[in-house]
Formats: structure tokens, C-alpha cells, sequence
């Protein structure tokens, strides 16, 4: 495969490739200040090789496998390779291993699960920890049967032995994250892999926040410690443009017909009958997202450049720091690992809460007064922020009438802070001028709840949006 070469990026100048790292923001005060992004648990930004790359791409973008002329054999080509350089990340074998492309890790599991041989009775163990995405999808197919966490929030690898010993063969498939996205614990799951094919029982990783973060190595399936299933989304990965990748055992998709059908799906069809092409072709309805298929192929290519190992140290480095300094706060409560100098099985993402005042509120403020942006909330991961919260069945119901109500006054949540390959030191000390602010109740606006969205807005203030972008 012919490749240009790749230029020397490195974390040391990476902020220089990061599309928007220069926008300035307005802050309560009249100031504009750069934007310091802590959201990238969420979304990451583009980076400029990537849409450099997607620009050049658009002069010779056409139909992809449906086309005999010059450009549309081109971007076939392209979008084939794209695939080879996903099966290089992964450090697998596309004889063996089908890459299906879609639009976000989310679309990726729900495809699994649809597609997924369940015969009657079956359950699938799901871990407490994890995103919607990789819960709500097989609970729409059989019962779900959820794995414990400890009181810090990791996985209790004892629980899921004793349910794979309870359930025996009923057990149809382990479905775990790789990373979470609230706590930042990483998951062994390779060890869990194996655990798992002791009883027979294959595993789903859901890799979204994993696959920026660490290097992934889905092994071969003659390893015991193999990854039989494993999905993640490019807008995590510098790569905001709208792909996802599921990759599997190929004998997984050969059978049974597709869950969307349409073009592209198919050999031969007729009035009477119909005949599937082979895979990926056959889970890939319709005309695919090659311009985000191509954004994706080249942020892995910027990301193995980079180095994976690198990566995870300087962001371990970041969490370490900001672990450190929030020593000093005894008015914060950190969910998940705290110790600066344990991070082995820790990502870049911390959760925490600020005593007696609302994360809504702490978060508005961070942005509104510091130009920083985080996330607040319960990061699509409910189940697990109550286990973390310890909230009793009480304030669960209770939680649950309002939010059905629409009156969103006390909503339990958190703060994250998510680290990216771009942020610094700097930055984080930032962070921490504005939260002491926070802490010592010395902010300068004045705020107020909207109770139906539960947000908190400046009072009698209204940001024009449309000073900045507009259509």
C-alpha cells in the first residue's frame, strides 16, 4: 500500500495541527480568552492534517463501488484502504476479521445487537459501568444481567465469575467498556476476554473512549485473551466527521440477513427472491460516509505517529497534576481513583463534585468565567453516577418523577474534566484559578436554574451566538 510520508508530529507541537485552538471566547467580564477545552470525553476536535486531508479528498470524491469513472474508482480505493489502516490499528487480520463502517460507536452496537444469535433464555452479562450505548441495545434484544462495581467504581471481576458460573450456558455474550467515561478506570480486557472464554461466552468491547487513549490490539482468535467484538467512534478521535467502525470475527456477520437493507446490500434480487453479498458490504446499507471513513483513516494515521504509548503518558502526566492540586480541596469529592500516584489503569478523566453546589452550576461558571468547557451531568451513564453517588431508592424515585416532570431542580451529577493530546499544564492551571473562585463562593455573575432544562444561565444576560457563527 503506497503511502505519502507522514510529517513529524509529536506532542510537542500537536497544539499547532489542533483545528480552532486559537478561538477566543467571551467571558462575564468583556475578556476574550482562548478556549480551553476539557470536553474531550465527548468530542474531540479536528485536527488539521485530518482536514487538510478531507479538503484534498473533496476534488476527487465520488460514488464509492457503484461507479466505473476515474474519481469513483479513486474513492473506492480510498475507502478500501481505510479499512486496512482501521485492521493496522486494531493489529488485526481482515482474512479473519470484518470491518463494518457506520456513523458512531452507538450505531456500531446497536447493529451487534440486532444482529446478534440469541436463542430463547439467553441473557447478556453487562457491566454497571457503562454507557448507554453499550446497555440499552442488548436490553431491547433479552434480559440484561449487570456486573458489579466496587464502592470506587471498578468492575468486581469476582461478580462477573460468579454470574458466568450461575447462568452457565444461558450466557449469550459479556458486553463491557474498555475505558469509562466517568471515572476514567481501564478496563484488563484481554483478562476479561479470557475469563470469559473459559465459560465459552465471547465479549463485546466498547473501545469509543478507549480507542483514543491506549493502543488496542484485538489479538487473534487462536489468543485466549481475543477480542470477539469491538466498536469506536472517529469524533473521538479527532475525526468529527461522522464514522463509526464495528469490527468482528468474520463468520459473525455471514449468516442471517442484514438489520438495513437497501443498496449495496446485495448480489442479485428479483421479484421473488433475494441474495446477500459477503460482508462488510452486506451491514453496510447505502452510500457510506467516505469523506468521514477517509477523516478517520487519517487520524489513526496522525494518532500511530504520534505513538500510542506516548499519548497515554503525557495524559497520565496531566491526571497526575490535576489529581495533585485537587489535594487541596477538601470541598471536592473525586468519583473513581483519586491517588496521583496510582494511574496505571487510569485514563484522563476525572468526576468530581464541588460540596453544596450544583454541577450545573459549577460548570457554567467554569465556562462562563474561565472560558473553559467540561461536561456536566450523567454522561449517558446512569446507572453507574447513582452507584457512585450513593443515591438511596428514594432519591432515585424521587429523581425520576422530577426529570419525567420536567422540573430538573436538584438533579444529582457531576463534573468531568477529559483530557486530550493537546491540553497542558497551563491550561489545567487555569482550571484550577477559576474553581478556586468556585470553591471560596467569590464568583462574580449571577445565575439562574432553568428548571426545564436544568442549566444555569447568567441572569438578565444573553449570549448572540450569532456574533461568532452564523449561516
Amino acid at each position: 500500500m503506497k503511502r505519502a510520508a507522514i510529517p513529524p508530529y509529536s506532542l510537542e507541537n500537536i497544539r499547532k495541527f489542533v483545528v480552532g485552538i486559537e478561538k477566543r471566547v467571551p467571558l462575564l467580564n468583556g475578556e476574550m480568552v482562548s478556549y480551553v477545552n476539557f470536553d474531550n470525553g465527548a468530542s474531540t476536535p479536528i485536527l488539521t492534517p485530518v482536514l487538510e486531508k478531507v479538503n484534498e479528498f473533496m476534488h476527487w470524491y465520488s460514488s464509492v463501488h457503484r461507479g466505473s469513472g476515474f474519481k469513483s474508482a479513486l474513492s473506492t480505493r480510498m475507502h478500501d484502504e481505510s479499512r486496512e489502516i482501521v485492521a493496522r490499528f486494531v493489529n488485526i487480520d481482515q482474512k479473519d476479521h470484518t470491518i463494518i463502517f457506520g456513523k458512531n460507536a452507538t450505531e456500531a452496537i446497536n447493529k451487534l445487537a440486532h444482529r446478534f444469535p440469541l436463542e430463547e433464555n439467553q441473557i447478556v452479562l453487562v457491566s454497571s459501568m457503562e454507557h448507554h450505548s453499550n446497555d440499552l441495545p442488548w436490553r431491547s434484544r433479552t434480559k440484561v444481567v449487570h456486573i458489579g462495581v466496587d464502592e470506587k467504581g471498578r468492575l468486581q471481576k469476582d461478580d462477573l465469575v460468579a454470574r458466568l458460573e450461575e447462568y452457565g450456558k444461558r450466557v449469550a455474550l459479556f458486553a463491557v467498556t474498555g475505558a469509562s467515561n466517568v471515572t476514567g478506570w481501564v478496563n484488563d480486557i484481554h483478562d476479561l476476554a479470557e475469563t470469559c472464554h473459559q465459560f465459552g461466552v465471547p465479549i463485546m468491547v466498547d473501545a469509543a473512549q478507549l480507542a483514543p487513549h491506549r493502543k488496542i490490539d484485538m489479538r487473534p482468535q487462536s489468543d485466549p485473551g481475543h477480542i470477539d467484538y469491538l466498536a469506536f467512534s472517529a469524533h473521538k478521535i479527532y475525526a468529527p466527521l461522522g464514522a463509526g467502525v464495528l469490527i468482528a470475527d468474520k463468520d459473525a456477520f455471514a449468516e442471517g440477513d442484514p438489520d438495513m437493507v437497501g443498496g449495496g446490500t446485495v448480489d442479485i434480487v428479483s421479484f421473488d427472491y433475494t441474495y446477500w453479498a459477503e460482508v462488510p458490504e452486506k451491514e453496510e446499507a447505502g452510500s457510506p460516509n467516505t469523506v468521514g471513513i477517509v477523516a478517520l483513516a487519517k487520524a489513526l494515521l496522525v494518532m500511530e505517529a504520534l505513538g500510542m504509548e506516548k499519548i497515554a503518558a503525557h495524559e497520565t502526566h496531566l491526571t497526575g497534576y490535576l489529581l495533585r492540586a485537587l489535594r487541596d480541596f477538601p470541598e471536592i469529592t473525586i468519583y473513581g481513583g483519586d491517588d496521583p500516584d496510582n494511574l496505571e489503569n487510569r485514563m484522563g478523566v476525572v468526576a468530581f463534585n464541588v460540596d453544596g453546589l450544583p454541577d450545573a452550576l459549577v460548570a457554567a461558571i467554569l465556562s462562563r468565567e474561565g472560558g473553559i468547557g467540561v461536561r456536566n451531568g450523567c454522561f449517558c451513564a446512569h446507572p453507574y453516577l447513582k452507584c457512585l453517588l450513593h443515591l438511596s431508592e428514594d432519591d432515585t424515585r424521587k429523581l425520576e418523577e422530577n426529570i419525567l416532570s420536567h422540573h430538573r431542580v436538584d438533579i444529582p451529577g457531576a463534573v468531568r474534566v477529559s483530557f486530550g493530546i493537546y491540553n497542558t499544564i497551563e491550561e489545567i492551571d487555569r482550571f484550577l484559578l477559576t474553581l478556586r473562585k468556585i470553591v471560596a463562593r467569590n464568583w462574580d455573575g449571577e445565575y439562574e436554574l432553568d428548571e426545564y432544562t436544568g442549566e444555569y444561565q447568567l441572569k438578565d444576560k444573553t449570549i448572540e451566538f450569532e456574533e461568532y457563527f452564523h449561516f
